[in-house]
C-alpha cells in the first residue's frame, strides 16, 4: 500500500524526496524511497531515477539492509556506464563515494565470497584510477577487507594510513575510528584513546560517529582508569544507539558494558529496550556482534544464579536468561563459523571468544541514577525475619505469625508470605491442632495481613474489601474478637474515601468523624476483646482523629485526638502493651506537630526514644527517629535531622526493609542533605527511597520521588543522568501498557523533553514537547499545564526555524491562559518568540515579531488588572526591553532606542539591594551599542555609560559594571 501520494512530476518527486530524507531510518523510510524510485522511472529523463536510487540505496545502507544495497548500487552504476553526461560533478562524487558502501555491504554477507570481495575492490579500484581519482579511499577498503579477514592486517594498515586524505576519503572522525580500532586490537588502549580524542569529545562526528566510537572505547577507558568518562559516554553514546538496527553492533557493546561493571540489571533493562533488534537486523556481520554482547551479558546473569529470571528475547515466546542465552549463543556461533569459513580463518570465532572469556572490569560503577541490581528486578520476595528463621513446623509457622502480629513484631510479614504460598500450594494439609484453629481462620489471617499491605499503598476502598472479608470468615471460625476487630479495621480506611461529590477536606473530615463513631460503638457493643485487640481498636479511634487534624488543622479538634491517645497510653501502660505504649507516644507527638508545636513535639519523641532504647520494641526505633528528624526540618535544624534520619536509616537494616519506613528515611534523608547543599547526596536517597516504593508496590509514589530525582539532576546539570534516569522509567512495562496514571506519566516525558533541550538535542525535544502539547490539549480540567507545555513547545518550534507551527502552539498557550491565566510563563515564551524570529529573519520577520509582542503586552494588561506579581522580572519593563532589541535585530534603531528608554524609566535607577541593577544595567548596554555603534553617535552613548558606571560602582554592583566599562572602553578607541 503506497504511503504518500505519487509524484505526479520531476518537482513532486524532488519535494518527496527531501521530506523522505528527514524521515528517521526505518521500515516507513525504506519502503517510501523504493516508492519512490518506482515514481521516478516514469519519467523520461534519467537524472530523477538517479536521485532516486541514491536515495533508496541510503535507506538500505543505514537501515540495516546490506543485501540491497549493492544491487541498487548496480542500476546506478549501469546509467553512468550508459549516459555518463546525466551526472553531474555532485552525482559523480556520490557515485565514487558509494563504491565503498558496496564494499561495506558485501563484507557483511558471509554467503558473498571472498574472490568476489576482491574482484569488487578491484573494480572500485579500476574505476577510480579510469576516473583519475586518488587511491587512498580504495586502501582503506582493502584496509577493512583484512582486519576482517584477521589476514595481513599490519601492510594493509601501512598502504592505507601513510596515504593523503582525498576528497572521496571516509570522514575524518570514522577514520580515527578505524585508526583507533587498529591500536586497540595490538593491546594499545592508551594510544587508541588519543587517537580516539576528537571523536569521543565531540570535535569530529558523523552519521555514525562519535557513538561506534564511544561504543569501542568503554572497556578501553575503563582498563586505564577513566571510569567517569567510561561512564558519560555510555550514556550519551547509548542514547544515539538504541533501536537503531543500524547500530546493533554498538548496543551489544553497550550491553557487554554493563555486564562486566556490574550492571547487569541495567543490561537487561536495555536488551527489553532493543529487543526488536532480534528480528529488524538483516546484516550478519551488525548480527553477530550484537547477538554476542547479548550472550556477554546473559552469561553474566546466569554465572550469578539468575538463569530463571525473564528476559527479553525473539518474539513469539517468553524467555529465561538461560533459555535465551542458549538460542542466541547457537545463532551467534552459527553466524560467526560461516565468517570464518568463507574468509578461511578463524578471526571471528576467536574475536566472539575473547569478548566472552573476559572477567568483569569492576564489580560496581554506578551508571545511572537508578542503580538497581539482579534482585531489583526479580519477582519480589519477602526478606526473610530478621532475629530467627521462620519454623519449619506448620504449625508453629502459623502460631508464630499470629504472635507477632499481635506484637507488631517485623517478623511476621516473613511468616505470613511463607504461609501464603503453603496455602496455595495444591494438596495443602492444614494442621489439625486446636491450637491452630480451622483453615478459614488462616485463611482470614491472610486476608488480614493482605488488608495492611494494601492500605499502607493508600489503596484504601480495595483494603476496606478485604477486611470486611476477612471479618466474615473470622465469625465463620468462631473468633469473634478477630472478627471485630478486622471489621474496626475496615473503618478507617472507608473514612479516607469520601463519598463521591463530596467537597475535599470537609467531605473527608466527616467521613472521618463517621469513622471515629462507628468505632466508638464497634468497641461498646463487642466486650469480650482480647487487651491488644481493644488496644487496636482505640488506636484506630485516636488515628481517626488525628487524620482529621491533619485534613482540618482546626485548634478544636486538638483536644479529642490528646484525650483519645490518652486513653490509649493509659489502657497500653496498664495491661503492658509496649507496641501500642510507643504508639501512643507517637501519635501524641504528631499531634503536637501538627497543632504548630514542634518544640513539645521533639521533647514528646526524646522521650520515646530513651523507652525505646531502654524497653524497646526495637523496630520502633527508626520510624520514631525518623520523626524526630523531619521535626528537626521543621525547625531549621538540617544537620541534626541528618543525624537522625542516618541513625533511623542505619537501625532500619537491621529488619525488613519495608517495616521500618525505609523508603521514607531515605526520601526526608534527601530533603535535609538538600538544605546542606549536599545535592549529590539527596539524588542517592531520591533514588534509593523511589526504588524501594518500587520494590514494595508502591508505584506512584515511586515515579512521584523519581521525577523529583529527574528534575533535581537536571538543575545540577547532569542533563545526561536525567535522560537515562527518565527513559529507563518510561520504559517501565506498566508505564507502556497505560497503567500509570497518564498525568504523571506526561510529567516524567516534560522533564524528560526539557533535558532532551538542554543536552541541545532540539529535534528531540521538539518532537516530545509537540506530543505532549498535543495530548494536554484534552486535559479541560487543567487548562493552565497545557498553557505552560504549549508555550515552552513554541519556543522550541521557534529555536528550529518552524515560526509558522510556533505561532500556533503560542495561540494555543494563549487560548488555555485565557481560562487558566500563567502570565508569566506566557509573557516569557512570547517575547522569546519575537526575539528569535527577528534574530532568524531580521526585517523580514519584524511584523510577525511585533504580532506576538502585541500578545505579550495585552498579557501583562491582565497581570497588571490582576494585581499579578512576577516573581522574576516586571513583565511591563521585560516587554520593553524586548521590543528594543527585536528592533534592534531589524535594524529599526530609532525604535529600538526608544523601547530601551521606555524599560529604563519603568526600571527605575537601582539601589544598593536591588534585585534588577543587572537588568537595569543590561538595557544600559544595549541602548549604548544601538545609540553608539549602529545609530554612530559615540558621544551620547558614552555619557549614559559613564552615568550607569558611576550609580553603580559606589552601590557595590561591580559584576554588572564590567560589561558597561568595556562597551565604553571600544566606543573611545573607534572614535
Amino acid at each position: 500500500m503506497p504511503t504518500a501520494p505519487h509524484p505526479q512530476n520531476t518537482d513532486e518527486l524532488y519535494r518527496a524526496l527531501q521530506e523522505n530524507d528527514r524521515r528517521p531510518y526505518g521500515r516507513t523510510r525504506t519502503v517510501t524511497a523504493e516508492e519512490l524510485v518506482d515514481a521516478a522511472e516514469q519519467f523520461a529523463e534519467p537524472r530523477p531515477l538517479v536521485h532516486a536510487l541514491f536515495a533508496l540505496q541510503k535507506a538500505y545502507n543505514y537501515g540495516s539492509e546490506p543485501r540491497k544495497s549493492p544491487v541498487v548500487f548496480a542500476r546506478v552504476l549501469t546509467l553512468f556506464d550508459e549516459q555518463p553526461d546525466v551526472f553531474d560533478e555532485r552525482l559523480r562524487h556520490t557515485l565514487f563515494w558509494r563504491f565503498k558502501w558496496v564494499a561495506v555491504a558485501l563484507l557483511a554477507l558471509p554467503e558473498i565470497p571472498l574472490a568476489s570481495l576482491r574482484q569488487w575492490l578491484t573494480e572500485m579500484r579500476d574505476r577510480y584510477e579510469k576516473a583519475d581519482l586518488e587511491l587512498q579511499p580504495y586502501y582503506g577498503q582493502a584496509y577493512h577487507l583484512a582486519a576482517h579477514i584477521g589476514e595481513d592486517t599490519d601492510l594493509a594498515y601501512e598502504l592505507w594510513a601513510g596515504r593523503t586524505r582525498t576528497k572521496l576519503s571516509d570522514c575524518e572522525a570514522c577514520e580515527i575510528c578505524e585508526r583507533a580500532l587498529y591500536h586497540l586490537a595490538a593491546g594499545d588502549d592508551e594510544r587508541a584513546l588519543r587517537i580516539w580524542e576528537p571523536v569521543l569529545a565531540g570535535k569530529e562526528s558523523c552519521q555514525e560517529e562519535p557513538a561506534r566510537s564511544v561504543s569501542y572505547a568503554l572497556l578501553p577507558l575503563l582498563r586505564t582508569g577513566r571510569t567517569d568518562r567510561a561512564r558519560e559516554l555510555h550514556l550519551t553514546g547509548y542514547r544515539a544507539c538504541r533501536r537503531n538496527p543500524a547500530m546493533s553492533g554498538e548496543v551489544g557493546r553497550h550491553l557487554e558494558f554493563c555486564a562486566l561493571t556490574g550492571n547487569e540489571a541495567r543490561g537487561l533493562e536495555l536488551l527489553a529496550e532493543n529487543r526488536s533488534l532480534f528480528d529488524d537486523v538483516d546484516s550478519p556481520l551488525d548480527l553477530v556482534g550484537f547477538l554476542t554482547g547479548v550472550e556477554v551479558l546473559l552469561q553474566r546473569v546466569e554465572l550469578l544464579g539468575h538463569g530463571d529470571l525473564p528476559a527479553a528475547g525473539y518474539a513469539g515466546r517468553t524467555w529465561t536468561v538461560a533459555g535465551l542465552r542458549a538460542e542466541v549463543r547457537g545463532r551467534a556461533a552459527d553466524l560467526a563459523a560461516r565468517f570464518d569459513a568463507r574468509n578461511a580463518t578463524t578471526a571471528h570465532t576467536d574475536r566472539r571468544t575473547a569478548r566472552l572469556d573476559r572477567a568483569p572490569l569492576l564489580d560496581a560503577l554506578e551508571l545511572t541514577l537508578r542503580a538497581r541490581g539482579l534482585d531489583d528486578v526479580a519477582p519480589a520476595v519477602v526478606p526473610s525475619a530478621s532475629a530467627t528463621a521462620v519454623p519449619e513446623s506448620l504449625a508453629e509457622l502459623i502460631l508464630r505469625a499470629r504472635e507477632s502480629e499481635k506484637q507488631g513484631h517485623p517478623d511476621a510479614t516473613a511468616c505470613w508470605a511463607r504461609l501464603r504460598t503453603l496455602v496455595a500450594a495444591p494438596g495443602y494439609a492444614h494442621p489439625d491442632d486446636p491450637a491452630v484453629g480451622p483453615l478459614e481462620h488462616l485463611r482470614a489471617d491472610l486476608l488480614a495481613d493482605e488488608a495492611g499491605q494494601v492500605g499502607e499503598k493508600d489503596e484504601f476502598d480495595k483494603a476496606a474489601a478485604l477486611w470486611e472479608e476477612a471479618a466474615n470468615l473470622y465469625d465463620e471460625a468462631g473468633a469473634p474478637g478477630h472478627a471485630a476487630l478486622a471489621r474496626a479495621c475496615a473503618l478507617l480506611p472507608t473514612g479516607d474515601v469520601p463519598a463521591e461529590g463530596g467537597d475535599g477536606a470537609e467531605a473527608k473530615a466527616a467521613a472521618l468523624t463517621a469513622a471515629y463513631a462507628a468505632l466508638v460503638r464497634l468497641q461498646a457493643e463487642t466486650p469480650d476483646l482480647a487487651p491488644y485487640q481493644e488496644a487496636r481498636v482505640l488506636r484506630l479511634r485516636a488515628s481517626a482523629l488525628g487524620l482529621r487534624l491533619q485534613e482540618t488543622r482546626d485548634e478544636e479538634h486538638i483536644a479529642p485526638v490528646l484525650a483519645e491517645v490518652d486513653l490509649l497510653l493509659a489502657f497500653a501502660t496498664r495491661h503492658d502493651i509496649t507496641g501500642q505504649v510507643s504508639g501512643a507516644h507517637l501519635l501524641r507527638a504528631s499531634t503536637h506537630a501538627l497543632s504548630g508545636d514542634l518544640p513539645t513535639a521533639v521533647t514528646e519523641i526524646d522521650a520515646l526514644l530513651d523507652r525505646l532504647r531502654a524497653d524497646g520494641p526495637a523496630w520502633h526505633l527508626p520510624r520514631t527517629l525518623g520523626l524526630r528528624g523531619r521535626l528537626r526540618l521543621g525547625l531549621g535544624d538540617a544537620q541534626a535531622a541528618h543525624a537522625d534520619l542516618a541513625e533511623g536509616l542505619r537501625l532500619a537494616a537491621d529488619w525488613p526493609s519495608d517495616s521500618g519506613g525505609t523508603a521514607r528515611l531515605h526520601g526526608d534523608l534527601a530533603q535535609a542533605c538538600l538544605r546542606l547543599g549536599r545535592p549529590d547526596e539527596a539524588l542517592r536517597h531520591l533514588s534509593r527511597s523511589a526504588e524501594l516504593d518500587l520494590r514494595h508496590g508502591s508505584r506512584t509514589d515511586a515515579f512521584c520521588t523519581y521525577g523529583n530525582a529527574a528534575q533535581l539532576s537536571l538543575e545540577l546539570g547532569r542533563v545526561e543522568d536525567c535522560i537515562a534516569l527518565l527513559d529507563s522509567l518510561l520504559t517501565e512495562p506498566d508505564v507502556a501498557a497505560g497503567q500509570l496514571d497518564d498525568r504523571l506519566v506526561a510529567q516524567l516525558r516534560l522533564y524528560r523533553a526539557r533535558a532532551l533541550h538542554a543536552g541541545e538535542d532540539l529535534k528531540a525535544a521538539t518532537a516530545e514537547f509537540a506530543a505532549l502539547a498535543a495530548e494536554s490539549a484534552g486535559w479541560d480540567d487543567d487548562p493552565g499545564s497545557h498553557a505552560m507545555i504549549a508555550a515552552e513547545t513554541a519556543v522550541l518550534l521557534a529555536e528550529s526555524g518552524e515560526f509558522g507551527r510556533a505561532r500556533e502552539a503560542a495561540d494555543q498557550a494563549l487560548a488555555a491562559h485565557a481560562r487558566a491565566p500563567r502570565y508569566e510563563q506566557l509573557s516569557s515564551c512570547l517575547r522569546e518568540l519575537a526575539r528569535l524570529q527577528t534574530q532568524r529573519q531580521g526585517a523580514e520577520g519584524l511584523a510577525d515579531a511585533l504580532a506576538v509582542l502585541a500578545d505579550a503586552g495585552r498579557v501583562a494588561d491582565e497581570a497588571r488588572a490582576a494585581e499579578f506579581e512576577a516573581r522574576d522580572r516586571s513583565l511591563d519593563s521585560a516587554l520593553a526591553y524586548e521590543h528594543g532589541r527585536v528592533n534592534a535585530y531589524a535594524g529599526e534603531y530609532e525604535t529600538a532606542l526608544a523601547a530601551l528608554d521606555r524599560a529604563l524609566t519603568l526600571l527605575g535607577e537601582p539601589g544598593p539591594d536591588d534585585g534588577h541593577a543587572g537588568e537595569w544595567a543590561e538595557c544600559v548596554r544595549l541602548a549604548s551599542v544601538v545609540e553608539g555603534l549602529y545609530l554612530e553617535r559615540p558621544a551620547p552613548a558614552l555619557t549614559r555609560l559613564d552615568a550607569a558606571i558611576s550609580r553603580l560602582t559606589p552601590l557595590g554592583h561591580t559584576e554588572e559594571t564590567e560589561s558597561l566599562a568595556s562597551l565604553a572602553a571600544q566606543l573611545r578607541d573607534e572614535g
